[in-house]
């Protein structure tokens, strides 16, 4: 694992953090000695992020179903 001192991960912020994206992670060391591991993490998307479907429905198909959905009653 790369440590950096604090003036380096300062000056090299970018280069730092794809460091750290290669390696997994990285040290930060400042002059008192206290150390700093920074790690990518993976970005999570939306639960509502949903794919495209082709389902082939003419508008009016899709009102119809809409009313239909409104006009059943309520569980």
């Amino acid at each position: 694992m790369t440590v950096y001192t604090f003036t380096e991960a300062r000056q090299h912020l970018a280069a730092v953090l794809e460091q750290a994206l290669k390696e997994g992670a990285v040290q930060i060391r400042r002059r008192d000695g206290t150390t700093y591991t920074i790690r990518p993490t993976q970005a999570s998307g939306s639960p509502l992020d949903v794919g495209y479907v082709d389902v082939a429905l003419k508008c009016d198909e899709v009102v119809a179903a809409v009313r239909e959905g409104q006009e059943r009653p309520a569980p």
